[in-house]
Order: structure tokens, then C-alpha cells, then sequence
């Protein structure tokens, strides 16, 4: 029962310190970052690009931070999944 308490300790710890991580992504001016909670902390826009090459510049940029952060996320978490095994 302890054992259970204090893993669930560590997972909110764990938790709780993902949303100091981030992962940010640039690409021809357009940037994007997400933190360790998968939201968007910030986006910037590139003015001398075309609406269009903003839209597709923008959605590389979100699934490529997403990816990243996601990468972060599951390697925090593969700590305590072999704190409970």
C-alpha cells in the first residue's frame, strides 16, 4: 500500500514537471512550441510568407513539436514504469 502511495508521489512529480518542458520548431520563419502538457505555448508567423505557405509551414511545425514533445513525455514516463514493474 505504501509502495502504491509513494509511486503515485512520483508520477505526479513527474507530471508536474512536464509543464516546464517544451519542445520548439522552426521552419522559414513560422515557429511553433509546445510544452509537456500538449499545448501550445506559442506560435510566430512569418509576414512575407503567403497565407498559404503559413498554413502548410504551421501544421509541419505543430506535428513536428508534438512529436518531439511526445518523444520527452514517453521517456519521463518509462522512468516510472519501471519504478512500477
Amino acid at each position: 500500500m505504501f509502495e502504491k502511495m509513494q509511486q503515485l508521489r512520483e508520477i505526479k512529480k513527474i507530471s508536474d514537471s512536464l509543464s516546464t518542458e517544451s519542445a520548439e520548431v522552426e521552419k522559414q520563419g513560422v515557429k511553433v512550441v509546445i510544452n509537456g502538457k500538449m499545448k501550445i505555448d506559442n506560435i510566430e508567423l512569418n509576414s512575407e510568407l503567403t497565407k498559404e505557405e503559413q498554413e502548410k509551414i504551421l501544421k509541419d511545425c505543430i506535428n513536428e513539436a508534438m512529436t518531439k514533445i511526445q518523444k520527452i513525455v514517453a521517456s519521463r514516463m518509462s522512468a516510472v514504469t519501471g519504478l512500477m514493474g
